[in-house]
């Protein structure tokens, strides 16, 4: 099965997880002029990692970290696509039913906004779904 990985530094150890600090680099962060352009961009992220309390890492070590790619597309899809489709079945819906232009665009926003509540109220059954694991 194909895999999504980064590369990390293991930044704190606890006897369940593991916190690992990756850089998300921009497409010219590797570039010898970015310091004089201005436009590349790093991101420092902390993932945490459910781990055993035996595992043999410590602190500072450079590690792989793991994800399978369908999960990477469903949660793409769970960002993005869902509400996408929630903000145009509502607009459509409400436009349909005859509310004006600017009610219709501010429900189907306020649909957008209820959507991304579930997807809040679901964050922990999800964040089981989604993990990342050390190779």
């Amino acid at each position: 099965m194909e895999e999504i990985t980064h590369k990390g530094r293991i930044v704190a150890i606890d006897p369940d997880i593991t916190t690992v600090e990756i850089i998300a680099e921009s497409a010219c962060a590797s570039c010898h002029a970015k310091g004089l352009c201005g436009l590349g961009e790093e991101k420092v992220k902390l993932v945490q990692v459910r781990t055993s309390a035996w595992h043999p890492h410590q602190i500072g070590d450079e590690v792989e970290l793991v994800l399978k790619k369908a999960l990477g597309y469903k949660a793409v899809f769970i960002a993005y696509g869902m509400p996408l489709v929630v903000l145009f079945v509502a607009l459509m819906v409400l436009t349909q039913l005859g509310v004006g232009e600017l009610y219709a665009g501010l429900g189907a926003l306020a649909a957008v906004a209820v959507c991304y509540l579930v997807i809040f109220l679901f964050r922990n059954k999800l964040s089981k779904e989604y993990s990342f694991y050390l190779k």
